[in-house]
């Protein structure tokens, strides 16, 4: 058995619960796994079954909001992971990211084994060279990688999942049926207006449905713009954790490509998906889970992993109507069933 493992994701929270199906492998044979990870993403990692230690470092090569490369940082980094002594390591990257700087830094700090996908030659810093097909969904790559590194167990389904028990939030959402909207996004490009958000949440309502929409602290001018003082609004009231239970416990969500709709996925709960087809959905959509995709896909932003909108008027999005999303969610879950989502439904493409 592999004594000690390093496993290491270092951009954003749905980034990082994408890898979850990956760490599990590796944590049914490892004694002990350790997940490296980004400030946006360290809350998601200590969400992950398997981790049992969590570091932070803000990679220059890979964080949106990149820092300075700086000398004395490094050397830190290296001399921590120098010191716990582990027996190898895995990068996991998007197709876009290359593992190599990452890797670099591992053999400085005496990793002895170095795995992670990588189209570039990588010399003497990967030991396992993985390549991945095209238009692989992102959990799916990430547990290829595990398992050509010889992890993985049968007995295991490869869906996202989170550590439980999650917190108790009987408080924030009540005894009654309930769906999410969560308004925010990482990234503008990704955003369904406010005003459609507002008038999905009047239109819910009026059709006998109860609605929380949520949000982080810095989102609750948004949240209570959504809220259209009819809806719950409870925007900055949970962590990671406390949201992940709101998530759980809703009969669905609407959000866009942003890491809640991660989240809902390893909670099983069924998502309508506001996509913007900046990044691939056959890589980036909620992944196991019923869902219904809505937005332009053929739009001139395609894959561009643009982080703002380049085409006037945001078309991609703004052509989705609230009405659709009304439609969407009654597709999902019929007016009148109670309970959040088991991942058990059939999915619903469009």
């Amino acid at each position: 058995m592999v004594k000690r493992y390093l496993c290491v994701r270092l951009d954003s929270a749905g980034d990082v619960l994408l890898t979850g199906p990956a760490v599990r492998a590796v944590a049914a044979e490892a004694m002990d796994v350790t997940f490296l990870a980004g400030p946006l993403g360290t809350d998601a990692a200590r969400l992950l079954p398997g981790v049992d230690e969590v570091l932070t470092w803000h990679c220059p090569w890979i964080a949106a909001d990149p820092p300075q490369v700086d000398a004395g940082d490094v050397r830190d980094l290296v001399a921590l992971l120098s010191e716990r002594h582990f027996d190898g390591a895995l990068v996991f990257t998007s197709f876009h990211q290359s593992p190599l700087p990452t890797a670099l830094l591992l053999r400085l700090a005496r990793i002895p084994w170095v795995g992670a996908v990588s189209v570039d030659y990588p010399g003497s810093l990967l030991d396992l060279r993985h390549h991945v097909a095209d238009d692989v969904p992102e959990a799916e790559r990430a547990l290829s990688l595990a398992r050509a590194a010889g992890f993985g167990s049968a007995a295991d389904d490869g869906r996202l999942r989170l550590r439980t028990p999650l917190p108790d939030v009987g408080h924030l959402v009540g005894a009654t049926p309930y769906v999410v909207l969560h308004p925010g996004t990482s990234v503008p490009a990704r955003a369904w207006p406010a005003d459609r958000f507002a008038e999905t949440a009047r239109a819910l309502v009026a059709a006998g449905r109860r609605v929380l929409v949520t949000g982080s602290p810095s989102e609750r001018h948004l949240t209570a713009i959504a809220a259209a003082g009819v809806a719950e609004d409870v925007g900055g009231r949970t962590d990671l954790a406390g949201l992940a239970a709101v998530v759980a416990g809703a009969e669905a969500i609407v959000v866009g490509n942003t890491g809640p709709a991660h989240l809902a996925a390893a909670v099983g709960t069924p998502v309508v998906s506001l996509f913007a087809p900046t990044v691939p959905a056959s890589r980036w959509a909620p992944y196991g889970v019923p869902r219904v995709l809505l937005g332009d896909q053929r739009a001139p932003c395609a894959d561009s992993r643009a982080t703002r909108c380049p085409v006037p008027g945001h078309p991609c999005l703004t052509s989705v109507t609230a009405q659709q999303v009304v439609a969407a969610l009654d597709d999902l879950v019929p007016a009148g069933r109670v309970g959040g989502g088991e991942g058990t439904r059939e999915e619903v493409a469009s």
